[in-house]
């Protein structure tokens, strides 16, 4: 059974959440004083226990636990199912009717593994690793959709103490290619889909001796016959064929040491080359224990994590790891089907695995938020009503340590919380800033958000807000395992002396924290200390409960013309929230003293919006509409200042365009994060327009 607890979105633990590490000499100049978690300030923790240092030993302690529970579970793809629609587009400028085609998936109920079956099987792909030639500390690269396939391989390079690289699924050709070559990897394990992106890299990437395609999806046959043609030398292999060979082959374990390496991660390079970050199995282990100490209070066996974000990520990474130790369900997902709507003859993800706990990246919630408003609207104006006075009175209860919060989420939340599976108690957004508004109103219809905030370079560790500590004012207080001083930025006017706060660039340090990039000296000496701290690039501030606040970030400060400073994505996470907004990115110019903003518009919201200035059209028609333009442009101004965003960072125009950005075409990371530059680029023309320069 879950952990059974009842989480409320209110503040009721005492501050101070962070302290002052006591006995510490006078800080530099420009520099605050040293401060960590409450149950750190005699010492970081790096160990979940004295029998677990490494992340084999993390596996091997939660099998002992933990048995034949259920440890993590997966999907099969019964059938797709195309769907066509005819749509009104413009065509050389002429409306014209054309016929659109959707994919919709059909899914098999969950089929679990448990922990005894899951210790068998990394066992076995251990020993098939072995069988293929690889040796202690040889690489093997993870190209990859998250999947139990992908952790397992993981694993069972672990357990022979063979490290992962890791790849973004969506990496391009040129991407893939400077991760192998940098690495050396012998093995590579990647989705059969994937195999022609292998083509030409493996000119360069010459240490590969094995391609291993995940036979958790069909495989296409001319896509085999085409690698073994040119590299006739490379044995190519399914993952259940890696599996059979090792069941066959048995050898002992070679387990590792803390300072092995476990992965050497990636960044999802929204800011130019990715960059390789080596985390060693202390690290991990070390992330673990530091977020243990924030939320393993109300996670344990029975509850379900739904995994779905990227792998290749160090969020989703750490995560799959601390539930595990926690004894909880993974629960295996796809962006594609997590939800109903783009499923048939089954549930989404979420609703046919129900998890208790769910992690996202802020896109994630903006898009789950203004979901369940669409249906808000869609009902009468009675539902309507009903629900906007109960989520108003919601927070003044809490807010006020009121009874009543209860019976509102069982007579007016119940439907909402049961399109989530209706057990959910607890979810987490990382991964870049949230709006509040965002955050609350998920905190109020579903289950408390917590905030987390961490980077690549420090496992995952940052901050992790305590259930126990919610707001919406701040990112929580570090973990366990980091401590943090603030250094002034005086380019921005960010001071440690600033009142009330201090104020400056965040630094981290601690056993989850890099020692150098792999293979890049210049990256290395500019950002980490002699000391190890690892300069983040967020400025922040320390409030008066002694949580950190994200305020800006360093290159994402643009000046403008008239001198000031704008935060671009503070901006973005104010305008966000507006019903508006499906996805956007501000651009701040130093020729002009105003941002503008370009969005993908939400398109119910837009052609509601559209309807009450007498406009109507299909979605094309109506991003270039000058009128519609114009009454967006007028909406989210309001927005920014309902947001309390001051004048300069008051948008001065809109561009609005009927795009996806996805990683596929390039304008977002995988890990959902804009890729300013090739945005910028690509709408050039467009940004000029609305600032007039054309």
């Amino acid at each position: 059974m879950a952990k059974q607890v009842h989480l409320l979105p209110r503040m009721s633990a005492k501050p101070p959440f962070s302290v002052e590490v006591p006995n510490q000499p006078p800080p530099p100049d420009g520099h605050t004083t040293i401060r960590r978690h409450p149950a750190a300030v005699d010492g970081l923790k790096t160990q979940i226990s004295d029998d677990v240092r490494t992340v084999y030993e993390l596996v091997k302690s939660s099998v002992a636990k933990y048995g034949n529970a259920r440890c993590m579970g997966s999907r099969r793809l019964v059938r797709t199912h195309q769907e066509k629609k005819k749509i009104k587009k413009i065509v050389n400028g002429q409306e014209t009717e054309v016929e659109k085609s959707w994919t919709f998936f059909e899914m098999s109920p969950y089929e679990y593994v448990s922990y005894n079956d899951y210790a068998v099987l990394i066992k076995q792909l251990g020993a098939g690793l072995r069988k293929i030639g690889l040796q202690k500390d040889d690489r093997v690269h993870i190209y990859a959709a998250t999947s139990a396939n992908w952790l397992a391989m993981a694993h069972g390079a672990s357990s022979q103490s063979m490290p992962i690289v890791t790849a973004y699924d969506t990496l391009g050709e040129e991407g893939l290619r400077y991760s192998m070559v940098a690495t050396k990897a012998k093995a590579i394990f990647l989705d059969p889909h994937l195999l022609p992106t292998l083509t030409n890299v493996l000119n360069d990437a010459k240490a590969i001796k094995t391609i291993i395609w995940n036979s958790q999806h069909q495989v296409n046959q001319v896509h085999i016959d085409n690698l073994k043609s040119q590299y006739p030398e490379i044995e190519i292999m399914s993952f259940e064929d890696l599996r059979k060979l090792g069941e066959e082959n048995p050898v002992d374990d070679v387990p590792p040491s803390p300072e092995d390496l476990c992965c050497i991660m990636y960044t999802s390079g929204s800011t130019g080359t990715p960059k390789g970050v080596p985390v060693t199995h202390r690290a991990v282990v070390a992330a673990v224990a530091g977020a243990s100490v924030v939320v393993e209070k109300w996670i344990g066996p029975g509850d379900g994590l739904l995994t779905y974000l990227p792998l290749a990520h160090i969020l989703e990474f750490v995560f799959e790891h601390a539930a595990i130790y926690w004894g909880a369900v993974l629960g295996y997902g796809n962006p594609k089907t997590l939800s109903d709507a783009s499923v048939r003859n089954c549930n989404g993800d979420i609703r046919e695995f129900k998890p208790s706990v769910l992690i996202g990246v802020p896109a994630v919630w903006e898009t789950v938020k203004k979901g369940i408003i669409a249906k808000v609207n869609a009902g009468s104006p009675l539902v309507k009503t009903l629900f906007w006075g109960a989520m108003g009175l919601k927070e003044k209860l809490l807010a006020n340590g009121l009874p009543g919060s209860g019976l509102l989420d069982a007579i007016v939340f119940k439907k909402i919380k049961e399109a989530t599976g209706g057990r959910m108690k607890l979810c987490l957004s990382a991964g870049g800033p949230v709006s509040a508004e965002t955050q609350k109103f998920i905190s109020m219809a579903i289950c408390p958000m917590i905030i987390g905030y961490g980077l690549t370079e420090t496992t995952a560790m940052g901050t992790l807000m305590s259930p126990l500590q919610w707001t919406t004012e701040s990112i929580g207080a570090m973990t366990a395992s980091v401590e943090a001083k603030l250094v002034s930025f005086p380019d921005a006017g960010y001071f440690v002396e600033n009142e009330p706060n201090p104020q400056g660039e965040i630094w981290l340090r601690g056993p989850t924290i890099l020692k150098h990039y792999w293979d890049n000296e210049a990256e290395t000496a500019e950002a980490i200390t002699e000391d190890g701290w690892f300069k983040t690039g967020d400025i922040g501030e320390f409030d008066k409960n002694g949580h950190l606040k994200i305020i800006d970030r360093k290159k994402n400060l643009v000046k403008t013309l008239n001198g000031e400073y704008i935060a671009l994505e503070k901006l973005e996470s104010i305008y966000r929230s507006s019903p508006l907004v499906g996805n956007i990115c501000v651009y701040a110019s130093i020729k002009h003293t105003k941002p503008v903003a370009i969005i993908i518009p939400a398109e119910p919201a837009l052609k509601r919006l559209a309807a009450t200035i007498g406009v109507e059209g299909t979605l094309e028609e109506l991003v270039n509409n000058e009128t519609v333009s114009a009454a967006v442009l007028k909406e989210l101004q309001n927005a920014g200042r309902n947001g309390g965003l001051s004048g300069i960072e008051i948008i001065d125009g809109v561009v609005m365009v009927d795009d996806e950005w996805t990683p596929d075409s390039g304008l977002v990371t995988a890990a959902q994060k804009l890729n300013r530059r090739a945005i910028i680029k690509k709408y050039e023309k467009l940004v000029d327009k609305a600032y007039g320069d054309q």
